[in-house]
């Protein structure tokens, strides 16, 4: 939901693991910083909080031994450089890059700061690691494989909406792999018999008209997978569809409330929960090259029965059987 002509290098990648472990025997405070999305802590706080507990269940306490450089990009594309480098600046003992557009600014600044990306959906493909058992460099983190469960999204939109005949994909204009997303989805669409088409969406103020368009176009069912803008603006988003009576799947539970009739993907607290896990281990002395990038182990399946009353539809008694969450 991350050019320069700066590189910043901060000692050799060799030199770091032992430099944290100096630190560390000093009992001085380690510094982490974390490079968001949104515009506020308000507005990320449903995955703030999240990281925050998952470091103090670690036994970090702001203040005593750890203190937080957070940074907020506002979903602007050209503000993730400069927040990068103000982290590299703030001589971060590690930073966590909560999404691919973050990832990319501080890879371009740093080969010795280690970074841990969060929200990634393919991060062999996107260059920031060798592979996912051996990640080599200074990066590490979660995979969240949006895009390989495309197909099993659009197949429980469809056997919720019995009638689904023309799906539209949409997607973030600043997603790197938003093209990726789009073959994948056109490809699942086709397995499934269905007719497919594709949006971009830029900014808030284009959500609307968008989904006016593709209702127009003949869409009766609306997807989308992780985009940092439809997150932020998950009312707007649930808004519209409710408005064109469309029914939308989306991967991110916490999207399902605003209007949204279902959600299929992996636990995001979870996500904050392991990327605490790793950045903790890396402050002990752990390289990033040796630690093995994590793939979800949980997908979560959370149906809106108040949405669906709204669009005059009834989940199947098996699909019910198989929601993780039911929401009333």
């Amino acid at each position: 939901m991350r050019r320069r002509d700066v590189i910043v290098v901060l000692g050799g990648a060799a030199l770091w693991p032992l430099a944290a472990r100096a630190q560390l025997s000093a009992n001085k405070l380690s510094v982490v910083g974390v490079l968001w999305h949104a515009g506020s802590a308000e507005q990320e706080d449903v995955y703030l909080s999240v990281l925050r507990k998952a470091f103090h269940d670690l036994g970090y306490v702001e203040g005593q031994n750890i203190r937080f450089e957070q940074r907020f990009p506002a979903e602007q594309p050209d503000r993730f450089a400069p927040l990068a480098h103000e982290l590299i600046e703030a001589k971060c003992d590690a930073i966590i890059a909560v999404t691919t557009l973050g990832t990319i600014a501080l890879k371009k600044l740093t080969n010795s700061i280690p970074i841990v990306f969060v929200l990634t959906a393919d991060p062999v493909g996107a260059g920031f690691v060798d592979s996912l058992a051996r990640p080599g460099g200074n990066l590490t983190g979660l995979s969240l494989m949006a895009i390989d469960l495309s197909g099993k999204r659009l197949g429980l939109l469809k056997e919720a909406v019995p009638k689904l005949s023309r799906v539209a994909f949409l997607v973030d204009r600043t997603d790197p792999l938003r093209e990726r997303g789009i073959k994948v989805n056109q490809a699942a669409a086709a397995a499934l018999g269905l007719s497919f088409m594709s949006a971009e969406i830029d900014e808030a103020e284009d959500i609307e008209p968008v989904f006016a368009k593709i209702s127009r176009d003949g869409a009766d069912g609306v997807a989308w997978a992780t985009g940092s803008l439809m997150f932020v603006e998950r009312a707007r988003m649930g808004a519209a569809a409710l408005a064109h009576k469309l029914p939308a799947v989306a991967a991110i539970a916490e999207e399902v409330p605003s209007g949204l009739l279902m959600s299929y993907g992996q636990d995001y607290p979870e996500f904050f929960r392991r990327a605490a896990a790793l950045t903790d281990k890396i402050l002990k002395g752990s390289k990033p090259a040796d630690l093995p990038v994590e793939q979800p182990t949980r997908f979560r399946l959370v149906l809106n029965l108040k949405t669906a009353t709204m669009l005059g539809l009834t989940f199947p008694p098996g699909l019910l059987a198989l929601a993780d969450d039911v929401l009333e």
